[in-house]
């Protein structure tokens, strides 16, 4: 028997991988002739370098970079299996959990140290660097990260501006006659599940930029200054990516990654359905396990297992979901591929508990699970 394990972490609990090494000890306690395939998953967010460097068997770097606030920090990224791949999480280096509630103010955090990441992927010699931009402490457009790849973004003074969305008021000329050449021969694809803007009132500033910090003031100056922002890009770059879909995500990182990197912006989950070779361990499957923290009816608008079971549903290939807390509308789900979706908590428990108990707990239904199995196949 063939069982492809395929879940996405369950966060504070599990890596990905962990998971499937869970899953696999439970099954085997039972069914003895069977094959576990681990395909590590992720949705694009938190834990998708983590997911996909396990994937492949791939390697880890650290680097010194600068934090949203300035400061030195420590960030890493990964290098694929296949040696040509780079991939890496903005939140690492610029993230909103980087930034303590008292000090986070999206005027002057910055995305040079993003920069600085993708700089230190192309010292790797790679051909693609995949990037999640999910959880960003950062209102300045990718301003910050062109500024450290060699971009020059210059007042009508001709000196550099400062850090931060506050400071692009200020924008009189970009100069990027000196951006990093490498990146003219590298792929930069970017995992966005966000459609807004960069500007306007479903924009960058106004969405997003109050969990940032920003008050109801600030949010309508940042959102001024990238408009202005988007006109000079229009100007000395010719590309207008004010209003493409995924511009304002991270605080606008989306729109510096098209604008400056020609990045191409794709769904997590597919982008990691497509380099974890998902599609090809899947063949001959008899059964496909995914999961994750915590499933509900939004679970289809791109989650990690919803991607997973799109896959299968291709290959009429049955799919279990675990999932640590089942919420509201899991029915729809069935549509999409999904054959059971089960809990894998075999006691009522705090969340605390449940978090420290997740291996344990997992193990056990896949136990159970592979018990069933059992009688199936008698």
């Amino acid at each position: 028997m063939k069982i492809v394990l395929a879940p996405d972490s369950f966060k504070e609990s599990m890596t990905a991988k962990e998971t499937c090494i869970a899953i696999e000890k439970g099954f085997k306690k039972v069914i003895s002739n069977l094959e576990c395939i681990h395909v590590p998953m992720a949705d694009g967010g938190e834990g998708t370098t983590q997911s996909l460097v396990d994937a492949t068997n791939g390697k880890f770097y650290t680097v010194e970079v600068m934090g949203p606030l300035g400061e030195k920090r420590d960030a890493r990224f990964g290098i694929l299996g296949d040696g040509k791949t780079a991939i890496l999480e903005m939140a690492a280096a610029s993230g909103l959990e980087l930034v303590p509630k008292e000090k986070r103010d999206a005027t002057i955090t910055t995305t040079y140290g993003t920069g600085e990441l993708i700089k230190a992927a192309l010292s790797k010699n790679v051909e693609t660097i995949l990037i999640g931009i999910g959880g960003s402490a950062t209102n300045d457009g990718g301003a910050g990260m062109v500024q450290a790849l060699g971009g020059k973004l210059l007042d009508k003074d001709g000196n550099e501006i400062g850090f931060g969305g506050g400071e692009l008021s200020k924008l009189d000329r970009i100069d990027i006659s000196n951006l990093d050449n490498r990146l003219k021969d590298v792929k930069i694809i970017v995992a966005c599940d966000v459609q807004n803007p960069l500007t306007g009132p479903t924009g960058a500033s106004h969405i997003f930029g109050k969990q940032k910090g920003a008050n109801e003031e600030q949010r309508e100056l940042l959102d001024k200054n990238l408009k202005h922002y988007a006109k000079i890009i229009r100007r000395d770059i010719g590309k207008d990516v004010e209003n493409i879909p995924g511009a304002g995500a991270a605080g606008g990182l989306g729109a510096g990654l098209m604008a400056f990197l020609s990045a191409e912006l794709k769904k997590g989950v597919d982008i990691v359905v497509e380099y974890s070779k998902l599609e090809e361990k899947l063949q001959g499957a008899d059964l496909i396990i995914t999961g994750e923290g915590s499933i509900d009816g939004q679970t289809r608008f791109g989650k990690t297992p919803y991607g997973v079971a799109k896959t299968a549903q291709k290959y009429n290939i049955p799919v279990i979901a675990f999932a640590g807390n089942i919420g509201k509308d899991i029915d729809v789900l069935y549509d999409y591929g999904f054959t059971a979706i089960l809990p894998i908590l075999p006691r009522v428990e705090s969340l605390e508990n449940a978090i420290a108990n997740g291996k344990e707990n997992i193990e056990y239904m896949s136990e159970s699970l592979g018990r069933v199995i059992s009688i199936y196949k008698k």
